[in-house]
This record gives structure tokens, sequence and C-alpha cells, in this order.
């Protein structure tokens, strides 16, 4: 599962990254509406994101998956035929509710083929691999991708549609029995069942609220300003070429696939919410880095600095890993674990619609370093209610397992 999962983001790695220069560069629609059309793909997941959750509660998460694998490989193919700004819009939508399907179902299904006390670690390892594919991937669109021929833009996206389809059978022969519905006992359909209640069961769970809302703010003032402010600030104020930041996310993405698996032995048997809280701390450091390094006057300090802030912030998302999505799955019972996965994804949804939003107001009115010290100081807000959130765990729940002892090793102070 972890090697189809890989493959299918290499397709994405060489695809979403260029889904605007597409269709603004090379479709010829004005870039507004093609930056519209493009946020589309996040607003999809609004709606997806819960359904997604749903049906794999109600027809398997393995089955879910495939549904969205499946729209997902529609999507990417119907990309290829966008002319005018209408079908840039539908292809950009389709891409959205596929990916929103997948996300959830994914989760699910990945929590379920293993054991609980083996989450963190294959939570984790899909981190390293999934930042292994987009890598590849974007090495592999640098150069397929010409501006001068749509032909080859073509090319990126019925190759990512195929990655989808190959995913396909790979889940339906390897994995026939896997992630199946859970079947309702006469206890299960009761009125006051959780499988009755749905949505509103997972909202009654008070924890999990807290991880949703501390994940969102999580992904607004993290993994969001990786994908706006960061550039959008390097670019701008930064005065480095584009280049110098393709050499920083080159670099993120080798410390995450080079750092998660040394990261994850040292966090087996220590709090989840002491790495998520000492993620927080180095993302402070990052953007620290990132606000004095824009502020140097470019050139190779500036390149070095972004690039440092870049490889500081890898090592808060390898301390991150092992704790987000398998803390929400352990605190998912069977019948609801696609619901509380939907629910997790709409979380960094959330966040991937916010955090641009607020890079792109700072950045406007011309408070770039304001901006990245704002979110370090945001950043260390977040650990304090990381702290927080780890006083109210139960002690089972707050600590990275083992996946050679049966029970998790609390090596807690």
């Amino acid at each position: 599962m972890l090697g189809g999962d890989a493959l299918s983001a290499v397709g994405s790695g060489m695809t979403l990254p260029f889904l605007l220069v597409y269709l603004s560069q090379v479709r010829g629609i004005d870039v507004g509406v093609a930056g519209l059309a493009v946020a589309t793909v996040a607003l999809a997941g609004f709606a997806g994101n819960p359904v997604g959750g749903w049906l794999s509660d109600v027809i398997g998460s393995r089955r879910a998956l495939v549904c969205g694998l499946l729209v997902s490989a529609v999507g990417a193919f119907t990309v290829t035929l966008v002319r005018d700004p209408w079908h840039a819009f539908a292809a950009s939508a389709v891409v959205g509710v596929g990916l929103a399907l997948v996300t959830p179902a994914q989760d699910a299904l990945l929590a379920t083929v293993v054991e609980p006390r083996q989450r963190p670690t294959v939570f984790a390892v899909r981190n390293a691999t999934l930042n292994a594919g987009y890598g590849v991937g974007g090495v592999a669109a640098a150069f397929i991708a010409d501006l001068g021929s749509a032909q080859s833009f073509v090319v990126l996206y019925v190759v990512d549609g195929c990655t989808f389809l190959l995913f396909v059978p790979v889940l339906i022969v390897l994995l026939p029995d896997a992630g199946r519905a859970t079947r309702r006992t006469d206890a299960a359909t009761a009125p006051t069942s959780p499988a009755r209640r749905g949505y509103r069961a997972v909202l009654r769970d008070t924890t999990f609220l807290q991880v949703w809302v501390l994940m969102a703010f999580l992904v607004t003032i993290g993994f969001a300003q990786t994908l706006s402010g960061f550039p959008a600030y390097a670019t701008g104020d930064g005065g480095v070429g584009a280049h110098v930041v393709g050499i920083a996310f080159a670099a993120n993405t080798f410390a995450v696939v080079l750092l998660q698996l040394p990261v994850l032995r040292v966090m087996t048997g220590h709090r989840r919410t002491t790495g998520m809280a000492l993620a927080c701390t180095f993302w402070a450091v990052a953007w620290v880095v990132t606000a004095i390094a824009g502020t140097s006057g470019g050139g190779s300090l500036a390149a070095v600095g972004l690039t440092a802030a870049l490889v500081v912030f890898a090592v808060g998302e390898t301390l991150l890993a092992p704790s987000q999505a398998s803390l929400v799955n352990d605190l998912a019972p069977d019948d609801l674990r696609g619901r509380y996965n939907g629910l997790y994804t709409l979380a960094w949804t959330t966040g991937l619609m916010v955090g641009p939003a607020l890079a792109g107001f700072a950045l406007g009115a011309g408070h770039g370093r304001g901006l990245f010290l704002g979110l370090a100081a945001a950043c260390l807000v977040a650990a304090s209610l990381t702290w927080g959130l780890g006083r109210r765990l139960p002690a089972h729940l707050d600590v990275v397992a083992s996946v050679r002892d049966e029970d998790p090793v609390d090596r807690r102070p």
C-alpha cells in the first residue's frame, strides 16, 4: 500500500505544482481566472472530505479509496482537455473531489492494515515515501515540462492519471479483505450508538476537536506557508530567483526522507505531544531564519539562509509525522474511522485555504518580515497548546508505541 501511495505521489508531484502555470501560460487562460480555478481544487475538499469519510464507513475504506482513485484519474485526464475557463473550473473541481475522497479513505485503510501500536511507524514511513514520491515527480516534471509545448503537459497529466489507476489493482488483488465496512451489531444500532449518530458522535469527542483545531492551526502557520508565503517572500523581499526556491524545496524533501526514520527511532516510547511541541519549536526557528534571510539583501547569503530554513522546517515535519494521523486513528472507533479521518483531512483543507490568504494579505501590505516573525510567535503558541493537549490525553494515547512491543513503552517523566 505504501508503494502504491508513493506511486500516486510521483504523479501528483509532476502536476499539482504546475497547474496554475499550465492553465495560464500554456492554455492562455487569464492568470487571475486560472488562480480561481486552482483554488477550486481546495474548495472541493470542503464537501469532498466529509463525503469521503462517510463513504469509507458505509462501503469500507478500500472501496472508498478505489472510488477516489478513479475520480482522481478522471480529473487528471480531464485537465488535458482544458481549452476554455469553464473547462479549467470543471477539471479542477474533479481533481479536488478525487483528492478529497482519497485522503480520508487512505488514512483509514492504512490505520486498519496494521496493528494499533504500528500506526506511528507506518504514518511516519508514509511521510517519507510521499516526500520521496513528490521529489521524484518534481524532478521528472522539470525534464518533461516545456512551456512552448502543450503536449509536454498533456504527457504529465496522462502519466499522473495512470499512477492513480495503477494503484487500483494493488488494492483489489493484494488487499482484497482489508478496509471492510464495520458490521453493526445489535448494540451498535441502538439510538445512542456512534454508528447511528454519525458525524454528531465525532463532533462530541472533545479530545478530537482539540486535535482538529490544533492541526488546522498548524497547517495554517506551517505547511500552507511553505507553499504560499515562503516562495512569494523569497522571490520578493528576499531577492532570490525561483531556482533558489526550487533548491530549498529539494533540500526540504531530501531532509525529510533522510531524517524521518532516525527521528522515529528517537521518538519511540516518548510523548506524541512532546514531538508535536518540538515540531512547533523547530518551525518557529525556521520562520525566524526566513525573516532574517529575507532582509539580507539577496545573493548567496539569502539563498543559504532560505534553504537552511526549509531544512529546519523539515526536522519539524519528521517530529510531527508519527503523531498526528496515528493519534486521530487511535481516538476513532472502528465504525466511525472514516468520518474521523474525513474531518481530520478537513483540518488540512481549512489550513491550506486560510494560510495563503493570510500570507497574501501580509505580503500585499508590505509586511513580509512581520509575517514570518508573527508566524514564529504563532508556532510557539501552538507548542503551548500542544502541551495543554498532552495533559488531557490518556497516557496510552500520548505515547509513540514501539512496533516490537505488544504494549507501548512509556518513557515519559
